[in-house]
């Protein structure tokens, strides 16, 4: 069994940040689960461009509001607490926390993540080396 509290997390190598969001990743591929799970913190007033080409992943927010914009029909979906997205298709959207405050979502990705990853300029996060058997 694993059994994990976030505030053991922060500040190590599981609590990724950059200028627009933090990911706290609660569970990642060596876990053995066969996803990943992470608490995210998306800032307020900010957004980020995303496009899991490698990965899928679901989303359920429980604080803040917010809006993802698909790319490029530019249909967009209101976010707050109790709305789940998946993002099942590998779309490309923007992320956008409203500007009152921060926006914070519980994400899972499968295959899982390492635990390093951050979006590079194309909003990718890259494909995972495989697991030698």
């Amino acid at each position: 069994m694993i059994v994990r509290r976030l505030k053991d997390i922060l500040n190590t190598t599981r609590d990724v940040k950059t200028e627009t969001w933090a990911s706290r990743r609660l569970l990642l591929r060596d876990d053995g689960m066969g996803f990943s799970m992470h608490e995210t913190t998306i800032f307020a007033g900010t957004q980020t461009h995303i496009w899991y080409k490698n990965h899928l992943e679901a989303v359920y927010c429980v604080e803040g509001s917010g809006e993802v914009e698909l790319i490029p029909s530019g249909e967009v979906f209101r976010i707050e607490p109790g709305t789940i997205y998946a993002l099942n298709k590998n779309d490309r959207h923007w992320l956008r926390a409203d500007a009152g405050a921060d926006m914070r979502l519980v994400c899972t990705f499968n295959p899982a993540l390492v635990g390093t990853e951050v979006h590079d300029a194309d909003g990718v996060y890259a494909a995972a080396p495989e697991v030698a058997a």
